[in-house]
């Protein structure tokens, strides 16, 4: 899994902010930010930036939201991992294909539409030249297209937190641009998908649902995310499912057919 998340961490970042020189790169993310944008107004579900103002005024609640958002997506989902290995080894193998598999599609996201962040859409340049203000778009110059400013503010940059995207390694290496879908979402809905078979209390399993809601909160909250975002995060993980059961039950009925060679030559 550690070679695994390796080969993500490349392969996710040749697609994004670390290749700013390619101006195709945040033009596209730009773009299709506006596309989801107003695929949400269509819908009239565009409220992320009203639901971050409540919160603005807590600044303990945001700080905490930024290292929720840093370190409880890694965290957690190891410990899961941990958890599924030790007390579901029957199902083990299915749902580490599952995560896999759904790690790999989110790449495939990524490249195929990379998408600015909201935090990103305000952002001046220099000195981020992946930022949205970088781009001249009729949403800002028209009144009639849209409001001239987004009004999301970049959380981790105005409250702190325990990392930076600005700083020189982070800035580096992280695709900022990778936000459809959202991992948070999708590994947050894995956790609890595969740990509710253990859950044999109510408030446990209300646990197990509150974590990917809570993190749906913070993806929104920190305006790394649209809730868009966390929709594409749920159908990877469905379709990361539906491929991780087929590649264990085909590997399943393998070892059952060597088992029956096994017994037949003895």
């Amino acid at each position: 899994m550690g070679v695994f998340y390796l080969i993500y961490s490349w392969a996710r970042n040749q697609f994004g902010s670390a290749n700013v020189s390619d101006d195709a790169v945040p033009l596209q993310a730009f773009n299709n930010a506006l596309r989801v944008i107003r695929l949400e107004r269509a819908m009239g579900l565009f409220h992320e930036e009203t639901v971050q103002e409540w919160f603005l005024s807590y600044d303990w609640f945001i700080q905490f939201m930024n290292t929720y958002y840093g370190t409880m997506h890694f965290l957690i989902t190891v410990a899961v991992f941990v958890i599924l290995y030790r007390r579901r080894p029957d199902v083990f193998p299915q749902w580490r294909n599952t995560l896999a598999a759904t790690t790999a599609l989110a790449i495939v996201g990524f490249s195929l539409f990379p998408l600015m962040p909201p935090r990103l859409l305000d952002e001046p340049c220099p000195p981020k030249a992946y930022g949205g203000v970088c781009i001249e778009s009729t949403m800002r110059s028209n009144p009639n297209d849209g409001e001239p400013s987004f009004g999301f503010v970049d959380t981790l940059k105005e409250y702190g937190g325990p990392w930076s995207f600005d700083s020189g390694t982070m800035e580096k290496i992280s695709n900022q641009f990778a936000a459809m879908p959202s991992l948070h979402i999708g590994w947050a809905s894995w956790c609890a998908f595969a740990l509710w078979p253990l859950a044999r209390k109510r408030w446990v399993r209300a646990a197990f649902l509150l974590y990917p809601a809570l993190t749906l909160l913070c993806i929104v909250v920190t305006a790394n995310h649209f809730w868009l975002d966390g929709v594409g995060g749920q159908l990877a993980l469905g379709l990361g499912f539906l491929i991780g059961t087929g590649i264990h039950r085909f590997n399943q009925a393998r070892l059952d057919r060597q088992l029956e060679r096994l017994y037949a030559d003895t």
